[in-house]
């Protein structure tokens, strides 16, 4: 079964958020598995083609202008109705460490702007993700 370009996208957004600051924990790593077997955006993808995805996205990024590359990618695969989804996605990997480290804070905005996302939706977006991975 091939994966739609959609998911694909999605992970590489995933997988972004992960290796912002060059360490992908391996809770990041089990956040984006659990993400994919969980939520109706990825009803029907292969879970066993995760990994092949999630290296073919770490190979772009290690290329000179990855991550220009990488965002170029997302954004010409999804639909303007999956941006929000996508940052949501992104915010999510972001906060699994319960803290934001600056690299994470910059490609978020990165991210936020290559996807044309309003200041509001993206701080609703956030203190979701914030509340959702909030620690006692």
């Amino acid at each position: 079964m091939s994966v739609k370009q959609e998911h694909q996208a999605l992970i590489y957004v995933m997988v972004l958020m992960s290796a912002a600051d060059s360490n992908m924990t391996d809770k990041e790593l089990f956040t984006i598995g659990e993400t994919v077997k969980t939520l109706p955006i990825f009803d029907g993808m292969d879970i066993e083609t995760l990994p092949e995805h999630a290296e073919r996205c770490a190979d772009m990024l290690s290329k000179e202008n990855g991550l220009d590359a990488v965002l170029r990618f997302v954004s010409g695969k999804l639909p303007a109705r999956l941006h929000e989804t996508a940052y949501a996605l992104a915010c999510d990997i972001a906060a699994v460490e319960g803290r934001l480290r600056s690299e994470e804070i910059k490609l978020l905005e990165f991210l936020r702007h290559k996807l044309e996302i309003g200041r509001l939706p993206a701080a609703a977006i956030e203190r979701g993700a914030k509340a959702r991975y909030q620690v006692l």
